[in-house]
């Protein structure tokens, strides 16, 4: 699989990055305290103190994530009818880059709905 080939995949891979940062930032300290595990949140900030920071600038993150997430989406978009290799090898590992890239911008949005539910939403509707 040559460079050229894997290149569709980086868009997706970097919205699934910020996207998971956006989990690690404000939806699982907020779904262990809502589960009672507060214990395991302060070990949480303790060994990663940065989770901090993250979480004092949500909006930045979720902001940064939401660029990268329709950044990635027009580029796949844009690139939807471009044609694969005609060497049959390189061709294949083409569609097996454009599925696993759908797949992982996928992943992506959902991961960013559910940081976005948790950070925002959550305690509101939760804790009214």
């Amino acid at each position: 699989m040559s460079l050229k080939t894997l290149k569709g995949a980086g868009t997706p891979i970097l919205a699934l990055f910020t996207s998971v940062s956006t989990l690690v930032c404000c939806a699982l300290p907020a779904l262990f305290v809502t589960l009672g595990m507060g214990a395991v949140t302060a070990g949480l900030v303790s060994a990663v103190p940065q989770i901090v920071f993250l979480s004092e600038h949500k909006n930045v993150v979720f902001t940064v994530a939401g660029l990268m997430l329709v950044t990635a989406c027009y580029a796949m978009w844009r690139s939807r009818k471009d044609p694969c290799p005609i060497d049959p090898k390189e061709a294949q590992a083409c569609k097996r880059v454009r599925k696993l890239s759908k797949l992982i911008l996928f992943i992506s949005v959902l991961a960013y709905v559910v940081g976005f539910f948790f950070a925002f939403l959550a305690a509101n509707i939760f804790y009214g």
